[in-house]
């Protein structure tokens, strides 16, 4: 039976291919995960990939800053060479008998614990396995590195065979439906030309060592396990009709007491690339993976953070967060994704953007602002994604306001005042269309009793993904509209428009004005004490209100009832999930959203509560990231976007960031360690050097010193000063400030620029 449903998914294909299909289509993909499924749960636990046993695999990125393609490598240490594109899975064969992923301990890595460098170990009671990958090359010339350790754990000598399955499998599972459906993965044609694996026609996978053997067939032959650990086999080339070719290279190694052998290969992120022979040694391996650290390193290391060992895991998966959204940009196009989400959807690239500029990349945010800005709509409508196919023209009506903040970011970061003449008719063009969607909601119709909350707000749109199936007046549009309007009246001053900027400011006090009653009025509409997600909806939704927040700048404005009551069910509801509720299913980790808005709301333990809570949802943890989707049934098979996702990665960053420093939106104040546990002011101290801010580069350290809190602020001089939040339970004592006494108000030290403050504890 399981024969016939293979030989009927090779049929599609083949009916695919025979329509002039150039890769197999989502059906034609989906019949072969069905059939490869049931092979392989004939076959013993191992023989394939976890996805294909009814089990989440999880993996993560491997991709150079702006390379167009990447590959992933799984948490088993399967590696697919690039979007789509076929795997390769490791083996070992000890005593005639084949290893897999099931039958050893498997661990994971990253090199320093951050460094976008992954590994995968294997540990047997005699041996150990390091499946280690990187890209080298850059974007320009960028090719997948792998390297394989196998180290020797007795005091005699050993004899072991490493296996690499060249497999019409991608590491992206068969649940991945969305623009690059995962799994299969076609090889009609499978060779060696005695220096490079060819898959279909082409060189794809260069060894740095010549194999012992390679191996190939079509599925028709016989038994994987059987065809690998049998002396003699077919060894190609073999050319299969439904694509389901598999080979593999083999080395048998000797292995010293207590030694070691390595294997490598490399591979062209672009298959049309052929590699050129390359030095077929370990020293090479090892001088490729030096160049590429000390690279990211730099990369991931213009900002400095002084935590003590419980922070580290935080600052090393922020480091790494910002390696996935440098590794997942194609060029200047900032993606949140490479094969679910291999598009730029502007409210993604606006939030990744401010995460980058707070680390020092504020050229990467103002390439992106360039390459975006062209594809505004002739009505100054801004598309709310850009891919290959150009602009798409659905309607959302954030996106307007999320341009017009990347635009005046990018220049509060990098004062670039001809980019932002350059883009200013963008920003007047995206202002007008706003006004225009505005104004259709200021009508008669909207004044009446049960329409009275949409007055003067932005249309109905399905900008907020829970709102596909039916548009909806959403808050999220609202509050991005009023932060584009405040950010173009600022523009406009910093130009020296005064005329725009008098009309611009006459559309923001309106808007903002209508918001607010609006928000009020829906409120006391649908009978609710908390800011609704969408006005006519009454539906709760704090991850989408915290843009109200952040980069909303509006927690002083918004009905401060509504604000606390929306935080307070979030909390509520959170504390179940995390400690009584085990019946709910999965969250979206955009949630990470919110530690930042209970910094602003001056709640740090609730934000270090969060935090706590996120990071142990990393999968695999070791590897810093998370997908779109997280279920609490972590080998339940689901859909889960993007692995890591970036702009989940961006939230992360945005999230601990404010928790070192953020900027209060009402006078202009850098508010220091709010979010930041009271433990880690003690010993060594806390802080950071480097952190960009619009006022120039902040550095800011705090210790106890017997009685004495110690604060030294350098760097930014921000135009409303310092606060300080005072971290202990117990109140301060006696403060000063460049030698003159500081009062504490709120529970905070507001000094008015950099200098050192010293606290007594009492």
């Amino acid at each position: 039976m399981r024969w016939l449903i293979f030989l009927v998914a090779a049929l599609i294909v083949l009916s695919a291919e025979a329509a002039g299909a150039q890769t197999p289509s989502a059906p034609s993909v989906a019949a072969a995960n069905l059939s490869i499924a049931a092979m392989a749960k004939a076959e013993r636990r191992g023989l394939y990939p976890r996805a294909f046993v009814d089990e989440q695999p999880y993996w993560t990125l491997l991709g150079a800053d702006g390379g167009d393609q990447s590959g992933l490598i799984s948490e088993d240490g399967a590696i697919e060479l690039a979007k789509g594109d076929v795997s390769l899975e490791p083996f070992v064969i000890e005593d005639g008998q084949l290893v897999t992923w099931a039958d050893a301990a498997v661990g994971q890595a990253l090199k320093d614990g951050y460094l976008p460098i992954p590994s995968v170990t294997w540990r047997r009671p005699d041996w150990g396995l390091r499946v280690k990958a990187f890209v080298a090359g850059g974007a320009r010339r960028p090719r997948l590195v792998a390297r394989y350790d196998l180290h020797n754990l007795t005091g005699r000598s050993e004899t072991l065979t490493l296996a690499l399955a060249i497999r019409p499998l991608q590491v992206n599972g068969p649940e991945q439906f969305l623009n690059t459906p995962g799994g299969f993965s076609p090889i009609h044609d499978l060779a060696w030309n005695g220096a490079a694996v060819l898959v279909n026609g082409r060189p794809r996978v260069f060894p740095l060592s010549l194999p012992d053997r390679f191996l190939a067939a079509p599925f028709e032959a016989q038994g994987f396990s059987q065809a690998l650990t049998t002396a003699s086999g077919p060894s190609g080339p073999v050319h299969d009709l439904g694509g389901f070719a598999s080979g593999a290279l083999t080395w048998r190694l000797t292995l010293p007491a207590g030694g070691s052998a390595t294997v490598g290969w490399t591979a062209p992120l672009d298959a049309a690339e052929d590699i050129p022979p390359t030095p077929r040694s370990r020293d090479w391996l090892d001088e490729q993976e030096k160049v590429v650290a000390a690279g990211w390193r730099e990369r991931l290391g213009r900002v400095a953070f002084t935590v003590p060992p419980a922070g580290r895991p935080m600052v090393d998966t922020l480091k790494t967060s910002l390696a996935t959204l440098l590794a997942s940009r194609n060029g200047p196009m900032l993606r949140p994704g490479t094969r679910s989400y291999d598009r730029s959807w502007i409210r993604d690239g606006a939030m990744i953007s401010e995460a980058l500029m707070r680390l020092g990349e504020a050229d990467v945010a103002a390439d992106y602002l360039r390459w975006y800005a062209p594809y505004q709509f002739a009505d100054g409508k801004i598309p709310c994604c850009v891919d290959g196919r150009g602009a798409d023209p659905t309607p959302e009506n954030d996106s307007q306001g999320e341009f017009i903040f990347l635009a005046a970011e990018v220049f509060r970061y990098t004062h670039d005042q001809a980019l932002l003449r350059a883009v200013w008719p963008r920003i007047q063009a995206a202002a007008d269309d706003m006004d225009r969607l505005r104004l259709s909601e200021r009508k008669a119709a909207n004044q009446t009793a049960d329409r009275g909350m949409l007055y003067g707000l932005m249309p109905p749109s399905i900008s907020h993904e829970g709102y596909s199936n039916k548009p909806a007046y959403s808050y999220w549009d609202d509050f991005w509209a009023l932060r584009g309007y405040s950010d173009a009246v600022a523009m406009a001053g910093a130009l020296g428009e005064d005329s725009p900027r008098a009309r611009l400011a006459r559309s923001r006090d309106e808007f903002h004005a209508d918001l607010l009653a609006s928000v009020r009025a829906s409120a006391l509409a649908h009978r609710i004490d908390f800011i609704p997600g969408a006005a006519d909806l009454g539906d709760f939704d704090a991850t989408s209100t915290t843009i109200a927040l952040a980069p909303g700048g509006e927690g002083d404005s918004v009905p401060a009832d509504l604000l606390n009551a929306t935080f307070e069910r979030y909390w509520r509801e959170f504390l179940k999930r995390r400690d009584t509720d085990a019946s709910w299913d999965a969250y979206t980790p955009y949630e990470l959203r919110v530690i930042g808005s209970f910094v602003r709301l001056g709640r740090r333990d609730r934000a270090q509560a969060l935090l706590e809570f996120f990071l142990k949802d990393r999968r695999p943890l070791a590897w810093n990231g998370w997908a779109e989707v997280v279920g609490r049934e972590a080998r339940k098979p689901r859909f889960i976007g993007d692995m890591p996702h970036a702009w989940v990665a961006s939230d992360y960053i945005r999230s601990v960031l404010d928790m070192f420093a953020y900027e209060r939106e009402r006078d202009g104040a850098l508010v220091l360690g709010a979010g930041l546990p009271s433990a880690w002011f003690e010993g060594t101290g806390v802080g950071v050097a480097g952190l960009r801010t619009p006022y120039g580069r902040l550095t800011w350290s705090a210790k106890r010193r017997g009685h004495q809190l110690l604060l030294d602020v350098s760097g930014a001089a921000p135009p409303g000063g310092f606060v300080f939040p005072w971290p202990f339970a117990d109140g301060p004592g006696k403060a000063r400030f460049a030698g003159q006494p500081l009062s504490a108000a709120g529970g905070a030290f507001h000094f008015p620029g950099p200098g050192e403050v010293v606290i007594e504890r009492p």
